[in-house]
């Protein structure tokens, strides 16, 4: 287990115990895990407005002697991620002025690849086993969440695996989560603006045991406390809103690990797809 996710684990396991200020700070390192190694004591508190002495306070807290240890540690975790280089190179930046086409494929370039980054290879594996697991998969989210857990959905359908989105029509996340068991699992999609009624629905289906599995754009968005498992993803745009290309990338990529781990299953599936598609078009001509 890497030290992120150690401190991650630890953090997540004190966070509804912590103190207002502590919880502030909690957000903070998660939320710059990166920069930390590089801020001293002073600049973290200045940053949180929390006192110095509540910063040591939570380092201890989650397992380390002081802040000094807890930089240390943190700052070693990331000399591996350092030496990896960008699995896609960048447009070149010089011809992209004014070039709205080659602006964009640049972030979401870039978005791919911090994902890659983001995402411990250990951590995706652990979600397919659960997946695989479960008997039946729901998915669920608001907005642009709700296409891509629809298209998740679909997908893990495709390769065999009993899967469905949580409609949000006439009856709210809660009242489909009541005919949910234990073998099920939730996967939620979470992303700014974060929808508290798919914060709840994670938390609801917590209570009951359900598995939930969320994607969300950071470490401590609201949603990943209520989580057995979390996947990051980087979902910056030009616009308001949130691009979903390395959303895309990794629900492709999920669909794939599952069908990979249960082959002859998923090819029979999509060969009798296949079949059903081609005779309806036969009826059709």
């Amino acid at each position: 287990m890497s030290i992120y996710k150690e401190i991650k684990d630890k953090i997540e396991k004190n966070f509804p115990s912590l103190p207002q200020n502590q919880r502030k700070i909690a957000e903070y390192f998660i939320d710059n895990f990166d920069k930390v190694p590089f801020l001293t004591v002073h600049q973290i508190s200045e940053s949180t407005e929390a006192s110095v002495a509540s910063i040591v306070r939570f380092a201890q807290r989650v397992g380390f002697s002081g802040f000094s240890e807890m930089r240390i540690a943190i700052t070693d975790s990331l000399q591996t991620k350092l030496k990896h280089k960008q699995a896609f190179p960048l447009f070149d930046k010089r011809k992209a002025n004014g070039d709205i086409l080659t602006s964009v494929a640049n972030i979401d370039i870039k978005n791919i690849n911090d994902t890659l980054s983001l995402i411990e290879r250990e951590k995706f594996n652990e979600g397919i086993d659960l997946i695989l697991k479960s008997k039946r998969i729901f998915t669920a989210g608001l907005g642009i969440s709700y296409l891509l857990a629809e298209i998740l959905a679909y997908q893990l359908t495709q390769v065999s695996l009993d899967s469905s989105v949580l409609k949000h029509t006439h009856t709210v996340f809660h009242e489909q989560i009541l005919y949910m068991n234990k073998s099920d699992m939730l996967i939620a999609f979470s992303f700014p603006p974060y929808s508290i009624e798919t914060v709840d629905a994670a938390k609801f289906a917590k209570r009951k045991g359900i598995k939930v599995i969320s994607i969300t754009n950071k470490e401590s968005s609201p949603i990943t406390f209520h989580s057995l498992l979390s996947l990051t993803v980087n979902s910056e745009n030009m616009l308001f809103t949130n691009s979903f290309a390395a959303i895309s990338v990794l629900i492709n990529a999920m669909a794939t690990a599952c069908a990979l781990k249960i082959k002859s299953r998923a090819k029979n599936i999509m060969q009798e797809s296949g079949q059903i598609m081609k005779n309806q078009k036969l009826v059709i001509g």
